[in-house]
């Protein structure tokens, strides 16, 4: 009777060792699904409206720290230099489409036309009297926010169709489960490298970081320094790839040409800063370049669209 009373008490003990490891673990696992679903708290919200601030206010300074280094056609964000990207020609620009190999897979938003033209247009207002043909203005129906690149062209990932098919549906997973964004543009930059640059804050929807935290942990294989910070949302407006026309300044006073530069600027932010966006069809867009930059060059690419599937409780 005493052993079967000891192998009772320790069946017993056993089991509700068991019972209780489970009971945690499904207590973990619900923890886990509710703070992936539900939004961020409101710290992580406004530090990462500080982070992006931070980020911003350096951009802004780049023209005065650096000087117009696009007119020395220099190295761009993306380790390539102007001539790289485009020809200027009898004061004509071309884009220079250059095959990337293997092709870059770059998960994006895409801004709707119903934003980006008004912007656009506002753009081309302000800067083309001054620049004629020796502006490159970026596509209005091809206007994006860089997420997350599961592979791009400074660290080629190569992958085979059936790996590639993988990556469409766990991004696809991932996209479902995201909140679509509401916008305001905070300001608008023109950086050293003569790019033009909207800088955005995030009102609501899920943060730009959390998205890429996301992807990261979907696409393991990702390379490891991906292209931007992971709290930046900025969107490329045009580039400047010259100097303004000669008959409006002197073009070698570099001071004149900054001072010019920080007023066109100052024009455009009185323009469209504070212009907002809001997205609850936003599309996801996983493109695969065939062309490096194809997205900002109008190259060749494969496009797939996920819609944002959290509902706002």
């Amino acid at each position: 009777m005493g052993r079967v009373r000891n192998w009772w008490s320790h069946s017993k003990t056993v089991a509700l060792i068991w019972f209780s490891s489970l009971a945690l673990f499904y207590f973990l696992f619900q923890m886990a699904l509710h703070n992936s679903t539900s939004p961020p708290r409101l710290d992580s919200f406004v530090s990462y409206r500080i982070r992006r601030s931070t980020l911003y206010d350096k951009m802004e300074r780049s023209l005065e720290e650096h000087g117009a280094a696009f007119l020395k056609h220099g190295e761009t964000s993306q380790s390539l230099t102007l001539s790289d990207l485009f020809t200027l020609k009898d004061g004509y620009v071309t884009p220079v489409l250059k095959a990337a190999d293997p092709p870059v897979r770059a998960n994006i938003l895409y801004m709707s036309t119903k934003y980006a033209e008004p912007i656009s247009e506002a753009v081309k207002q302000v800067f083309d009297p001054y620049f004629d043909k020796a502006i490159w203005f970026q596509n209005s129906s091809l206007y994006h926010f860089s997420m997350f690149h599961a592979s791009h062209h400074i660290e080629p990932v190569p992958a085979s169709e059936v790996e590639i098919e993988a990556e469409v549906a766990v991004v696809k997973a991932v996209v479902e489960g995201l909140c679509p964004l509401e916008i305001v543009l905070d300001r608008v930059v023109l950086t050293s490298t003569g790019v033009l640059l909207g800088c955005w804050q995030v009102i609501s929807g899920t943060d730009p970081a959390e998205i890429r935290a996301k992807l990261r942990t979907a696409l393991p294989k990702a390379p490891e320094k991906q292209l931007y910070d992971a709290a930046i949302l900025h969107t490329s407006f045009a580039r400047l790839l010259s100097h303004p026309k000669a008959s409006l300044m002197d073009t070698d006073n570099t001071s004149n040409l900054i001072e010019l530069l920080r007023k066109l600027v100052s024009q455009l932010n009185n323009k469209i800063r504070g212009f907002k966006a809001s997205w609850y069809t936003l599309y996801h867009h996983l493109s695969y370049e065939y062309d490096v930059l194809a997205l900002a060059l109008n190259g060749n690419m494969k496009v797939r669209r996920f819609h944002m599937g959290c509902t706002r409780g």
